[in-house]
């Protein structure tokens, strides 16, 4: 808040306000000031030309300053604090605030009206018209203060009452946005001539009726010069009025129709006075009557269903800008996100009858439509703007954008947060689902692997097993054959034993010893073996210095179990 050094009413205070939305020019801003329309204050604002004060005003004026200065000491006696007057501006530079009175610590400040019943019935209430509270709304605005001490008296005790206001949530938006509608009207601002008092233009009354009978029976009037005069007059009527004069003309010629039926009923009745039976002269009184009488009733018609086309008309225009604002609101957002903004142009102009006063009472709803929209559309332009901040990596989440940005930036901000943090759970619990199954199909397949390498492992000693059986057949097979042929070789024996002279048997040959060599065995086979690998075969070495000597019988054998190796390598590398 800036502080300005001026006396409030002088020329330099006038020069001031000039260039500041003043606190109580709000009212009228808003269009419910009792004193100035929105459409004179935005014309006063464009001209810089302020009406003049004629005396009686300045008389209002003066009186005001000498009850304010006796009001304030009353208040200042309940609060306990002097009271200063102060003009002050806000910190942008653009609202002022004249103070009829501020603490010096600036908590409070007072406003001050003249006394009246019915303002003194609103404070006693608790309860102010928008007309004055628009005004303590800018006051506490600009000033920074916390209440308004709000009085109302004529400087003295008796007639003094008062009561404390303090800013209503929302009010302050709603002033600021009324300001900035204000300031968008009055760059488009176009001056238009001041409709003049209406009145309705003076006709030309019609010639008075006059008919007379003499004693011959003959009537004597004046009716051919009334029907030419009336034929003139109704030619002159407007036909389809369109400005508040021609409705004027209109409704008073209809008037002067209506006299001149009354008049031209009362000639008639006057002349059948005098006699009971004049036919000719009440066929003309008759057509005339009803000229006058069927031209006024469709004049009367004419003219209402005017006044309500006007209206009608007025009101469609209206409906008309208010849909193009919201159009160019929409285009703002980028989105077609405005929803209905109420408006009641029918209900504005009930009771008013003037072209200007429909004209007035409709542009104040349309200006309070257009402060509401622009509330609305500032509201969803910060609702969108957190949303991009906030769920620019979770916009799946908001497929309902279009009803949440109507929502209080402070609940949607909740709202957000809210369904991003549902989403993070449900997240956090479909990745642990996803992780449990993985662990689940790894552990399975390791099952199935173990069993694999399991069965792959009994297969291969059944291989070994088998093979082995296989081997010792063959040896078994090898050892049977040799015994047979040894056998035979003793009945051989046997039988040429039987033809020579008996012998003493010789000494049985001790066992020899081992004589084939690792490389041997190598260069039999085609390819080198290691002592481990025949003794893992079931042969064990004997070693003679650096060598392994193995038994010469003992070949066969292993050839049979590398055969039977070989044989379960092959199976298991087939499983």
């Amino acid at each position: 808040m800036k502080l300005h050094q001026v006396i409030q009413g002088s020329t330099e205070w006038l020069n001031l306000r000039a260039n500041y939305r003043t606190a109580s020019e709000a009212p009228a801003m808003m269009g419910v000031s009792k004193y100035q329309t929105r459409g004179e204050l935005l014309k006063q604002k464009h001209t810089g030309l302020s009406p003049e004060v004629d005396r009686y005003t300045q008389a209002i004026f003066d009186r005001g300053h000498e009850t304010e200065a006796s009001a304030r000491t009353l208040v200042e006696d309940i609060i306990g604090e002097d009271l200063y007057p102060v003009t002050c501006t806000d910190d942008a530079d653009y609202l002022l605030a004249s103070l009829d009175g501020r603490t010096f610590g600036g908590q409070t400040i007072f406003e001050h009206k003249l006394w009246s019943e019915s303002l003194a019935a609103q404070v006693r209430a608790g309860e102010l018209e928008p007309h004055y509270y628009w005004q303590l709304e800018q006051e506490l605005l600009v000033s920074g203060a916390e209440s308004v001490i709000f009085a109302c008296s004529d400087g003295t005790p008796d007639k003094f009452v008062s009561m404390t206001y303090r800013a209503v949530p929302g009010r302050a938006e709603q002033l600021m946005a009324g300001w900035k509608q204000f300031d968008i009207d009055l760059a488009n601002y176009v001056p238009t001539e001041a409709a003049a008092v209406v009145v309705a233009t003076p006709t030309n009354s019609l010639p008075a009726v006059s008919v007379q009978l003499r004693g011959d029976l003959a009537v004597a009037s004046n009716l051919p010069e009334f029907g030419q005069a009336l034929r003139e007059f109704i030619q002159n009527i407007p036909a389809k009025p369109e400005t508040d004069q021609e409705f004027a003309d209109a409704e008073s010629a209809c008037k002067a129709l209506k006299k001149a039926e009354e008049a031209l009923e009362s000639a008639e009745t006057h002349a059948l006075a005098q006699m009971s039976d004049v036919e000719a002269m009440r066929r003309v009184v008759a057509d005339l009557k009803h000229l006058a009488r069927t031209t006024r009733l469709a004049r009367e018609k004419d003219v209402a269903a005017r006044k309500e086309q006007i209206r009608a008309d007025i009101v469609k225009e209206s409906v008309l800008k208010f849909s193009e604002h919201i159009a160019t609101q929409n285009q703002r957002l980028g989105k077609p996100y405005m929803p209905q903004i109420a408006t009641d142009f029918p209900g504005v102009i009930k009771g008013k009858r003037t072209i200007d006063s429909l004209r007035e009472a409709v542009n104040n709803e349309l200006v309070r439509a257009k402060i509401a929209a622009n509330e609305v559309a500032d509201r969803i332009s910060l609702n969108m703007a957190t949303l991009r901040d906030l769920a620019s990596q979770h916009a799946f989440l908001f497929a309902d954008t279009s009803v949440i940005v109507l929502k209080q930036p402070d609940d949607l901000t909740a709202l957000v947060k809210l369904r991003i943090a549902e989403h993070q759970v449900a997240e956090e619990k479909r990745l642990q689902a996803e992780r449990e199954r993985i662990r689940a199909e790894e552990q399975a397949k390791a099952q199935r692997e173990a069993q694999a390498a399991e069965q792959a492992r009994q297969r291969e000693e059944e291989g070994q097993r088998r093979a082995a059986e296989a081997v010792q057949a063959e040896a078994e097979r090898m050892r049977k054959a040799q015994e047979d042929r040894e056998l035979a070789e003793l009945k051989n024996a046997d039988q040429a034993a039987a033809n020579v002279i008996p012998m003493r048997a010789a000494a049985p040959v001790a066992a020899t010893a081992p004589t084939l060599k690792l490389g041997e065995i190598g260069e039999r086979l085609g390819f080198s073996l290691s002592a481990d690998f025949l003794a893992n075969l079931g042969f064990e070495a004997v070693k003679v210095k650096n060598a392994c000597l193995y038994q010469e019988r003992d070949f066969a054998l292993i050839l049979m179990r590398l055969i039977a190796h070989i044989q379960a390598v092959q199976a298991k590398q087939a499983a």
